[in-house]
């Protein structure tokens, strides 16, 4: 029995040392390399941005609100829209200067040409000293001086149809005359009043120097930018200021020639 025991000790014995010596032969022995496959690459996707993430730092709510671009929590701000400057389509006008017959479009703006202010000039004529002279074509009133000077004034004559010429002489002077239109004149003009009384608005000025027994008169004028044009019914029409001059220089039976 005690041998039999003996005998199955040592042959577990020897198993258990070819076991030991197996083992530590696979341990020395290198080990194949494992055969791994790899996934492709794959670039890490960009971290989502908000205006909102950025603008953290505000405090958020409605302070973020007021201060952040007017976006509110949760939403993503929106850029304001850009629009296309369009051309402007307004005409451009240039102002000309005004010529001697031109109406300007505000007539009281309108300079007076320089010709027509008054002026000493010369005067080589054959009448004599206190001798009116109007010269219709160059819209000229000379009243005659010594020494072969005349005084030369700036004038408005007559429409085409409305000129004449004769020899007058000055019946009545007037200052801020009346005016009563005549029969003629509110045959055209039926809008016109029946009578005005003398003063700053009356179409015959600030004085009026008569012409015989017609209805012409020299006369000053509420309207100076027609001064060298071609504009009335047939009378003189000066500057107030001139018409004022003229009055005090001449008087009542000077002669008046119209050319």
């Amino acid at each position: 029995m005690f041998k039999n025991i003996s005998l199955a000790l040592l042959a577990g014995a020897a198993l258990l040392s070819v076991g030991f010596d197996q083992a530590a032969a696979f341990d020395g022995a290198a080990l194949p390399e494992p055969n791994v496959i790899y996934a492709d690459p794959q670039q890490p996707a960009a971290p989502m941005r908000s205006a909102y993430a950025e603008r953290s730092n505000l405090g958020g709510g409605f302070i973020e609100f007021l201060f952040g671009g007017g976006a509110l929590p949760g939403r993503p701000s929106q850029e304001p829209p850009i629009y296309q400057q369009q051309p402007s389509y307004a005409p451009q006008r240039s102002v000309p200067p005004f010529g001697p017959q031109e109406e300007a479009s505000d007539p009281g703006q309108r300079p007076l040409d320089p010709r027509y202010e008054k002026q000493v000039v010369e005067y080589h004529g054959k009448e004599g000293a206190g001798t009116i002279v109007i010269d219709t074509p160059n819209k000229f009133l000379f009243l005659v001086q010594h020494d072969g000077k005349a005084l030369r004034y700036g004038i408005g004559v007559g429409r085409p149809g409305f000129t004449w010429s004769g020899v007058k002489t000055i019946s009545a002077k007037k200052e801020w005359p009346d005016w009563t239109p005549p029969a003629e004149m509110l045959a055209r003009r039926p809008d016109l009043p029946r009578h005005m009384e003398g003063g700053p608005q009356n179409p015959l000025g600030a004085r009026a120097m008569y012409l015989g027994s017609s209805l012409y008169r020299i006369h000053g004028s509420n309207e100076p930018w027609t001064i060298g044009t071609n504009v009335s019914s047939g009378c003189i029409r000066m500057r107030n200021d001139d018409v004022i001059d003229l009055y005090g220089r001449v008087n009542v039976g000077a002669r008046v020639i119209v050319l």
